[in-house]
């Protein structure tokens, strides 16, 4: 009996004490919850600076130059390209681009579009830019003077173009680093628009969200490549002397080519690291040149393997993108995509291909022939898309994005 009686009151003194230390472990947990969230959603202190937010930060719309080509490459985008509707005349297109330069110029700074339905919506910029661009019909329309570049991209044997994602009158690029700031803005834009143009096509990029990469950090491609390395560096004479045009209406404008690029990214999956480098002529871990050890070394297209064979092959995109001419370059601003895939794919992904020269022939035209001609990548990708835009001034504060050409 006093043994059962110890053990039943070892199992009472048991319980007891499991209750206890359980209500105060609870006690702790609640108490840590509590204090982790006075941290996380207290107020500032008066005189606290409070943590900044980077969907506060603006991008100034007017300007010598258009936002959104110098700009650092924000975390989503929307490219929008309509068709004009027959009635729209050049003095329809001087109401339609004042009505959206305004608009545009409200919402990149976070204000509410003049009829903004969801004011609540535009009040948090996240770095918006908005960047219109005009295809050859909207010029003829305007009676303006066509560059001579302003026109579709010759055929190239590589390309398997798709009219639901090429030409178009009008481009509204929209890019910032929240997507609910890019989908109002858009929304906003198109309603704007309503009267003078319908929609031909849509494409929606991404790179890394805010904050998920150091700045200035090259974005990769979803082959998993660093792409963009030898990009000419806004604010230097190379990028001035290369990107922005000198010449008539477009003057402080530059030229804009978009490429839908489709990715077979289960035929890249049954390839090997090595034979993906070989076609790259890249290290994909860093980006280096297969002859060098850092991103941006230059690669050294004379260096021979122990047997005699280029290390950079002669097929590889690094080679095949490089000319001697120094005016043969561009500035890369693409972004991935990743649509919903359908019936037996496993993936409907791609580069939205963007890419400012102040002359397309001259520029990106020679680059592309190479490529066209022997670059190992062109077995796993496909350009289903092209478009080519000239991409006007910027504007003043009493002006509107066009009224070099419109005004």
């Amino acid at each position: 009996m006093a043994g059962d009686r110890s053990a039943d009151s070892g199992r009472r003194g048991s319980t007891r004490r499991r209750f206890l230390l359980g209500g105060a472990v609870a006690g702790i947990g609640a108490a840590t919850a509590i204090g982790a969230d006075h941290v996380l959603n207290r107020r500032p202190a008066e005189g606290e600076p409070a943590a900044p937010l980077n969907g506060e930060e603006t991008v100034p719309f007017h300007g010598v130059h258009q936002a959104g080509v110098a700009t650092p490459a924000q975390a989503h985008a929307v490219l929008v390209a309509l068709d004009l509707r027959d009635s729209t005349d050049a003095d329809a297109l001087r109401r339609m681009m004042r009505i959206l330069s305004d608009d545009a110029a409200r919402l990149t700074q976070g204000v509410p579009a003049l009829a903004d339905s969801e004011p609540e919506l535009a009040v948090t910029p996240a770095r918006l830019t908005v960047t219109f661009g005009f295809g050859p019909g909207l010029v003829d329309r305007a009676g303006g003077t066509r560059p001579e570049w302003l026109r579709a991209l010759p055929d190239f044997g590589v390309d398997r173009l798709r009219p639901e994602f090429s030409d178009g009158d009008l481009l509204i690029q929209v890019a910032a680093d929240d997507p609910m700031t890019v989908a109002h803005a858009v929304r906003m834009l198109l309603k704007d628009t309503r009267g003078f143009a319908s929609v031909r096509w849509t494409q929606r990029g991404f790179h890394h969200a805010h904050g998920s990469v150091r700045p200035g950090t090259t974005m990769r491609n979803l082959f998993g490549q660093i792409d963009g390395t030898t990009n000419p560096q806004p604010g230097t004479e190379e990028f001035e002397r290369l990107v922005w045009n000198t010449e008539g209406w477009l003057a402080g404008g530059t030229g804009m080519v978009v490429r839908r690029i489709h990715m077979d990214l289960e035929g890249w999956d049954r390839l090997d690291r090595p034979g993906r480098e070989q076609s790259v002529g890249r290290y994909l871990s860093n980006g280096a040149p297969l002859t060098g050890t850092d991103e941006f070394d230059e690669p050294d297209f004379e260096a021979t393997t122990p047997i005699g064979f280029p290390v950079i092959p002669e097929f590889s995109h690094v080679r095949r993108a490089r000319s001697d001419d120094p005016n043969e370059k561009i500035f890369r601003r693409a972004y991935n995509y990743d649509d919903p895939p359908s019936g037996s794919e496993i993936s409907n992904s791609g580069l939205l291909f963007v890419s400012f020269q102040a002359d397309v022939d001259r520029q990106f035209v020679p680059l592309q022939r190479r490529l066209d001609e022997l670059d190992l990548l062109n077995e796993w990708t496909v350009p289903i898309g092209s478009a080519v835009f000239a991409i006007p001034p910027g504007c003043a504060e009493d002006g509107y994005v066009g009224d070099t050409l419109l005004g």
